[in-house]
C-alpha cells in the first residue's frame, strides 16, 4: 500500500492563513511588519526564491522590499547596508539571501544581522538560544519540518528520528528542535553523515526519516523499515532529457521506491519547500511583535 503524500503547498497554505490573520491584529494596532530581502548576484535559484518571497509577503499583507546588489559588491559594502537595515525601524526581518559571492565571507554577514532581526534564524546568538530551548526563532526549514510532522498527526514525541544530514542549516538544528523537552518534540534523535557506518543500519531503525544531505535519491527503499514516515528536505537538480527543461527537481529519497514502504512521505517538490517560506513569514511576524510589545 502507498504511503500517504503528506502535502507541503497544502500546510503551508495553512501557516500563510494564520500568519495573516496575525498581520491584521497586529495593523489593527498600527504595527506593520516588515522584511526586506538582499540579494547580491544573479544566481538563478536564489533568484526564484527571492521572488518567491516577496509575493508571500504581499499575500500575508507583510511590507516586502528586495534590494538586488551586483556580484561585486564587497563584504564592507553589504556589512555597512546590513547595519542600516539593523537601525531602520520600518524592518522588522532582515534576510540575506544565500549563498553569497565567494569573495564574501558568508560568516561575517550573519553575524552582523541583529539578532531580533535575523528572521531566517542563522545568528550564532539565534542558534544557541534554540539549543537550549529558549529560541527567539526557530530556523525556518526545521520549523517547517516541524510543523508538516505535527500538523499530519506524527507528533514526534517518543520516537526515533533519524536525520541524515550535519548542516548549519538543517541538520545540526532540527536535531536540537526535536530533541528538546517540549511540546512538538521529546524525540530521540540520531544523526547520521556521510563518516558514519552503515548509515542504513541507523536509517532502517527510524520511526521518522528526516534527509537533509543534498544527495539525489540517497536514501533507498532498503534502508527504511515499513511504516516509516519519511520527510524530504533534500533539492537537487539533476538532467531528463525528457523533461522541456532538459532538467528536474528531486529529492534526497528515492521517492517512487520509498513511498510503497513508507507510511507517509514527502514528496519534491511540494513537500518542505513551501513551508520554509511560510515559516519565515512566521518568524517575521514574530519579531514584529517582539519590537512593538504588541
Amino acid at each position: 500500500m502507498a504511503a500517504k503524500i503528506i502535502d507541503g503547498n497544502r500546510i503551508a497554505a495553512e501557516v500563510r492563513s494564520e500568519v495573516a490573520e496575525e498581520v491584521k491584529a497586529l495593523k489593527s494596532k498600527g504595527v506593520n511588519p516588515g522584511l526586506v530581502v538582499v540579494l547580491v548576484g544573479e544566481d538563478p535559484a536564489s533568484t526564484v526564491y527571492v521572488r518567491n518571497k516577496g509575493k508571500a509577503c504581499s499575500e500575508a499583507g507583510i511590507l516586502g522590499e528586495t534590494i538586488s546588489l551586483p556580484a561585486a559588491t564587497s563584504e564592507a559594502e553589504l556589512v555597512d547596508l546590513v547595519g542600516k537595515l539593523n537601525a531602520d525601524p520600518k524592518w522588522h526581518g532582515i534576510l540575506v539571501q544565500l549563498p553569497l559571492p565567494k569573495h564574501i565571507a558568508e560568516s561575517k554577514i550573519i553575524n552582523a544581522i541583529d539578532p531580533g532581526k535575523d528572521v531566517d534564524c542563522f545568528h550564532p546568538f539565534n542558534i544557541g538560544k534554540v539549543l537550549i530551548g529558549e529560541p527567539i526563532f526557530l530556523p525556518c526549514t526545521p520549523a517547517g519540518v516541524q510543523q508538516l510532522l505535527l500538523r499530519s498527526g506524527y507528533d514526534p514525541q517518543g520516537k526515533h528520528v533519524v536525520i541524515c544530514g550535519r548542516s548549519n542549516i538543517v541538520g545540526k538544528p532540527m536535531c536540537a528542535i526535536l530533541i528538546q523537552k517540549a511540546a512538538g518534540a521529546n524525540g530521540t534523535v540520531t544523526v547520521v553523515h556521510t563518516r558514519t557506518k552503515d548509515m542504513a543500519f541507523h536509517t532502517r531503525q527510524a520511526d521518522i526519516v528526516i534527509a537533509a544531505a543534498g544527495s539525489p535519491r540517497m536514501i533507498k527503499a532498503d534502508m527504511v523499515r515499513e511504516g516509516a514516515v519519511v520527510i524530504d528536505v533534500g533539492v537537487n537538480r539533476v538532467d531528463d532529457p525528457s523533461s522541456p527543461k532538459g532538467w528536474r527537481l528531486v529529492g534526497d529519497v528515492d521517492f517512487d521506491a520509498v513511498k510503497e514502504k513508507a507510511e507517509a512521505i514527502t514528496p519534491v517538490p511540494g513537500g518542505v519547500g513551501p513551508m520554509t517560506i511560510a515559516m519565515l513569514l512566521k518568524n517575521t511576524v514574530k519579531a514584529a511583535r517582539a519590537r512593538s510589545g504588541s
